[in-house]
């Protein structure tokens, strides 16, 4: 996401006795994953567990847990039984700087996936990357996390620790404005934002991309998060004659926006990235947000080959909530940390070297393999080389996959 905030994502998808000082435990606990003894190398969850976004991270969470049973189950890596642990941010980047501070204190902490907000993300990143301790998103989408906040002149990686399976907003904002310019044929946008930094830097280049292509922004408009009562500024779109809505941000204001929205009078779809693509984005909506569209990371998780079994295990393990939008990046983000694992074990004749956290985010990023969500690898950037996206449409009270691909930029 987000910042993500959007996400921020594609449905879905698609996951022997050692000393403090080589970065592992002798603890058995498992907590949530099958530990059988041995090295033990925890895998560091950070996401909104608890509050309004709740329904994502909990996805991120179960998703990174089946991953780490499966590998177990496995014992993909010899010697090594791997355990989560799973931290609260509530989208504030103050829990996740104090969250990176734990996780770099567990010297069992090997690797870390999260967190789902861009703007916690910024919080998290010096604090792990001084340890030297790996990171990889499912959901991050703000291009300067992972390439300077210059991006847009001069590409600059900050931070060597920093992943993300997730494609960014400098290809999501476009890609829908593409959509919406070219196929769904509106020429007239309101733009909307939540000032955070996953919301304003989505909306900022959709912006871009959409004048580019000979659209006009007819009114733009902030929001202030915590607000529920957005008639003043459905009004304002109302009156500009706009033909659609683009918001920048999450889907617990963008389902009460688009209703208040429709009942000013102002009949139009609006458009968000992978932070409204969420069932709550519709049941907030209500009626209203039929035909409202929504951009997302990948492809639909159900409609690809390679996740069938990363769904099957999913509902298998029972878990009471959804993979929702990044289930299938959260497991490939925890698969990407395990497979850097098994090569430094491997390398170092079956168990973990005293610097074991510099070299796992070394071997990170020369990662390649076929995950959940497709083949799974990095640039020299840290980004996804997997820049799939797609548009969904609010239909018959769900969403529904209207056109998967990707942006085709100059």
């Amino acid at each position: 996401m987000r910042q993500r905030s959007l996400i921020a994502i594609t449905a879905a998808l698609s996951a022997g006795a050692l000393t403090l000082t080589a970065c592992g435990s002798r603890d058995s606990g498992d907590n949530g994953s099958d530990a059988k003894g041995g090295t033990t190398v925890t895998i560091g969850i950070d996401a909104p567990l608890t509050g309004d976004l709740s329904a994502l991270g909990l996805g991120i969470k179960n998703s990174v847990d089946l991953a780490v049973k499966t590998a177990n189950k496995k014992e993909y890596v010899k010697g090594v039984t791997f355990k989560i642990d799973a931290k609260d941010d509530q989208a504030q980047p103050s829990s996740g700087q104090q969250n990176s501070t734990a996780f770099v204190t567990d010297k069992s902490v090997l690797g870390v996936v999260g967190p789902l907000n861009s703007s916690v993300a910024e919080s998290m990143q010096k604090v792990l990357d001084d340890a030297k301790l790996a990171q990889v998103s499912p959901a991050n989408t703000n291009p300067a996390l992972t390439q300077g906040v210059n991006w847009q002149k001069t590409k600059t990686r900050t931070y060597k620790s920093y992943f993300r399976t997730a494609t960014t907003d400098a290809i999501q904002g476009p890609f829908a404005a593409q959509y919406v310019y070219n196929k769904a044929k509106k020429t007239k946008v309101f733009v909307i934002d939540d000032k955070k930094t996953y919301g304003a830097g989505l909306a900022a280049t959709f912006s871009a991309e959409f004048k580019k292509l000979g659209g006009k922004v007819v009114g733009t408009e902030h929001i202030n998060p915590d607000t529920k009562d957005f008639s003043a500024v459905a009004t304002k779109v109302k009156n500009s004659g706009a033909q659609v809505v683009y918001y920048g941000g999450e889907y617990p204001q963008a389902g009460p926006l688009s209703k208040q929205i429709k009942a000013a009078g102002a009949k139009v779809p609006l458009v968000g990235g992978d932070g409204i693509y969420a069932d709550d984005f519709i049941k907030l909506g209500g009626a209203s947000a039929t035909g409202d569209l929504a951009t997302s990371v990948g492809a639909p998780v159900e409609t690809l080959p390679s996740a069938k079994q990363f769904v099957a295990d999913y509902k298998a393990e029972g878990y009471k909530e959804a993979y929702a939008a990044y289930g299938g990046y959260s497991y490939d983000s925890a698969w990407s940390i395990i497979e850097a694992v098994k090569k430094v074990v491997d390398d170092n004749d079956g168990k973990l070297p005293s610097d074991a956290r510099a070299k796992v985010t070394a071997a990170l990023q020369n990662v390649s393999f076929d995950g959940v969500t497709g083949k799974v690898s990095f640039d020299e950037y840290g980004d996804a080389t997997n820049k799939q996206l797609t548009v969904y449409s609010v239909k018959d009270g769900a969403w529904k996959a209207v056109e998967s691909g990707t942006y085709n930029g100059s």
